[in-house]
């Protein structure tokens, strides 16, 4: 698997440098004012800073926009259909398909690809026993909220250089790519649908409530689309994962007992993230292994660096519960990729 073919230019080290300190200032502030669900602050800025190449108003509505309707979605499913599994499930089905289907369609990706895997995550948060749902709800409301004014920021204070700007106006126009039939799309949105759905079902049926990167591992995979696209990310999300790990757990070794210590974690946190960013950058964007890396990172640091915590044991576990989930998303993905190319109204290829 070839990755560092993508040529460096201005334009991609001033990205590197909005993801690491964008994502830093998101989990300094969840850190500073003590507020809850740090994986929020430190990751929705990844997704936003590291998907698209620059920040626009139409990322930033999609973004708060799939925020505000994930937390109507999980209010009204907590609220009305927390006891009653089968409804529930139905419901969290449709969910998910409507989502992929604006991820398959293009023009929504993004409001498609941050809904659902905000949808899972807080799913998972909400099967916590004595969750605020309310809390939950407004806090990641107030992540994407933040989030977006960062990567704004982040686009302001470190813009884009004006002379590759200019360059790109005199290239040749690249050409449009074709339009997916609609027996592709359906294949699209009821593989990322059905996938989603059971992997809700199964970290509910045996009560994994603490294996959030596990799970949302398992929603990332499903972004290429397709079987063969879920494949080849599979395994530099396997590989991101380890290289995530192996950079928290010598932050935590550096650390030692210091890990509640903001000025000595924010530098280390800032430098794993640079790395990752650059690694990312190298393979020239999109479902990558630096891309994995940093959302490993994130979740690592944003949801269990803390003074009474041990990052070794959280960071041993992350990567064997992540290992796991691949292997089964894997499976599943071939199992339902295989019955729905047996119908030609739902036939994607080989």
């Amino acid at each position: 698997m070839k990755l560092w073919h993508h040529p460096l230019s201005d334009n991609d080290i001033r990205q590197c440098l909005r993801i690491a300190t964008g994502a830093s200032i998101g989990f300094f502030l969840c850190k500073f004012f003590n507020w809850s669900y740090g994986v929020f602050f430190t990751v929705t800025p990844i997704l936003l800073l590291g998907m698209i190449p620059k920040m626009t108003g139409h990322a930033a509505r999609q973004c708060l926009a799939s925020a505000v309707i994930c937390g109507l979605e999980v209010g009204i499913i907590g609220g009305l259909f927390g006891g009653h599994q089968v409804q529930m499930s139905i419901i969290v089905f449709l969910l998910f398909l409507y989502k992929f289907a604006c991820m398959s369609k293009g023009s929504l990706f993004l409001f498609g690809a941050n809904g659902a895997l905000s949808l899972s995550i807080m799913l998972n948060f909400a099967s916590y026993p004595g969750t605020d749902l309310n809390d939950l709800i407004f806090t990641n409301l107030g992540a994407s909220i933040l989030s977006v004014m960062i990567a704004f920021v982040m686009t302001v204070l470190i813009p884009d250089t004006e002379t590759e700007a200019k360059a790109i106006v005199h290239e040749a126009p690249k050409p449009q790519p074709q339009a997916k039939k609609n027996n592709q799309t359906r294949h699209e949105m009821l593989m990322g649908a059905t996938i989603a759905t059971l992997s809700f079902l199964m970290f509910q049926v045996f009560n994994l409530s603490d294996s959030l990167s596990a799970q949302a591992t398992s929603v990332l995979l499903l972004f290429p689309m397709h079987w063969n696209g879920t494949l080849g990310y599979a395994r530099k999300r396997a590989m991101g994962t380890v290289l995530g790990v192996a950079v928290g757990l010598i932050t935590q070794f550096l650390l030692y007992n210091w890990s509640g210590e903001l000025v000595l974690v924010l530098p280390l946190l800032w430098i794993g993230l640079m790395l990752f960013s650059y690694t990312h950058a190298k393979e020239g964007g999109g479902s990558s292994v630096g891309f994995g890396a940093l959302t490993t990172l994130g979740i690592l640091f944003g949801q269990n660096l803390a003074p009474d915590n041990d990052l070794f044991f959280s960071g041993l576990y992350r990567v064997s519960s992540i290992l796991v989930a691949i292997v089964v998303t894997l499976l599943a993905c071939y199992l339902v990729h295989r019955l729905l190319n047996s119908f030609e109204a739902t036939r994607y290829g080989q």
